[in-house]
């Protein structure tokens, strides 16, 4: 099998980059923030403290996040609804930050993300696919861009999702979840060793995607 690891800070372009590979691969691409994000939409939805370990632990052995392709897109289903629409609203991206630094969450859905790359061709991105998912993935990447180039992008898209937020309070948020990601006691964010780094402050999405396929092939 062959498995493609692309981890960096958020706002970075992983994503977006990645799914575009795995077009053009043929392979299956999967979004791991999106499942921690998964977690973070039902905490928030139960009024639950992001940041309490004991509560958020209590309500993960009764949550379901599952993983399904409608015509080769990803799509998360939290205990049996699908919840993709609703992840990327600005408020459920501090509490992925927050439930993902929580041991318990990450062993569950780490757990599945290594089931999926054992079965398929894949692609995967977050925080710590080369160093603790997939130590041993084919290929590995580290991408990443300044706080204030990642702030404007993210600030971007939620204008364009029509979320009324402020480029300040989105930069604010990308620096907390630099932070929170990158000192976690737990698989923390971090460039594996072998991994090929590269920065896309200035880099288009196309000259992303033509870097990562020089590489790979």
């Amino acid at each position: 099998m062959k498995n493609i690891a692309i981890d960096g800070p958020a706002g970075a372009g992983k994503s977006t980059a990645a799914k575009i590979v795995a077009k053009q691969l043929g392979i299956l691409y999967l979004d791991t923030g999106a499942m921690y994000r998964a977690i973070g939409l039902k905490a928030l939805k139960l009024g639950i403290n992001t940041r309490d370990i004991s509560a958020v632990e209590a309500i993960l052995p009764s949550t379901s996040v599952e993983i399904k392709y409608v015509d080769e897109v990803q799509n998360i289903f939290l205990d049996g609804e699908n919840v993709t629409p609703f992840i990327r609203e600005h408020s459920v991206s501090m509490a992925a930050s927050d439930v993902s630094a929580i041991p318990s969450v990450r062993l569950k859905l780490v757990e599945l993300q290594r089931e999926i790359a054992k079965n398929n061709d894949c692609i995967l991105d977050g925080r710590d696919i080369g160093t603790y998912v997939l130590p041993d993935a084919n290929y590995k990447f580290f991408i990443t861009a300044t706080a204030e180039e990642r702030a404007n992008r993210r600030f971007k898209e939620l204008q364009e999702k029509g979320q009324s937020v402020s480029y300040d309070d989105v930069l604010t948020d990308i620096v907390t979840r630099d932070k929170n990601d990158s000192t976690r006691a737990f698989a923390p964010l971090k460039k594996a060793d072998d991994a090929y780094e590269f920065d896309t402050t200035t880099m288009s999405i196309d000259e992303v995607v033509a870097e990562l396929l020089n590489r790979i092939k």
